[in-house]
């Protein structure tokens, strides 16, 4: 086997374990990895605006709307408006979104970064040096990415919270 075709197979593996993680997270839990991150969020700072959600997630404010409208759709969320400022809602975390985020499992990333983080530095810089690599030679040096490791794009769509945009 050539080595462009061993580094294909690893970078189709990492894509399959990807996909099967964000399927077992939607079997166990109903939730996308996106909305897992954001609940994630609410719970470490409950009471949080979508403003602040975007910010830690690193994901748009109008992609954060339309994962706390689903949320907030499945019960796992309220938002209350300020009583002293009328244009600031806080997010907060219902019982329901407590079990959510109790039953579902960890996200994928939560893992490889462990992981990543338990490398020497050195091998830590070659990693990422050699993803870079790997991503402007398959053009996607300037797609934008949060990170998450999640099949599809961010953007959320009406029908799928995972189509590409």
């Amino acid at each position: 086997m050539e080595k462009y075709d061993e580094l294909l197979v690893s970078l189709r593996k990492i894509i399959r374990s990807i996909d099967l993680h964000s399927k077992k997270l939607n079997k166990n839990s109903g939730l996308t990895g996106p909305q897992l991150l954001v609940l994630q969020s609410i719970n470490r700072t409950n009471g949080i605006t979508a403003k602040a959600i975007a910010e830690n997630v690193n994901l748009s404010q109008g992609t954060i709307t339309s994962i706390l409208d689903r949320l907030a759709a499945k019960g796992a969320i309220s938002r209350v408006r300020s009583e002293t400022d009328r244009r600031r809602i806080s997010v907060y975390l219902t019982a329901e979104g407590e079990n959510l985020l109790n039953q579902s499992p960890k996200p994928l990333q939560d893992h490889f970064i462990e992981r990543f983080q338990s490398l020497e530095i050195w091998e830590q810089n070659q990693l990422l040096a050699s993803a870079g690599k790997i991503a402007a030679m398959m053009d996607a040096s300037e797609l934008d990415a949060a990170p998450l490791l999640e099949i599809g794009a961010i953007v959320e769509h009406e029908q799928d919270d995972t189509d590409i945009s």
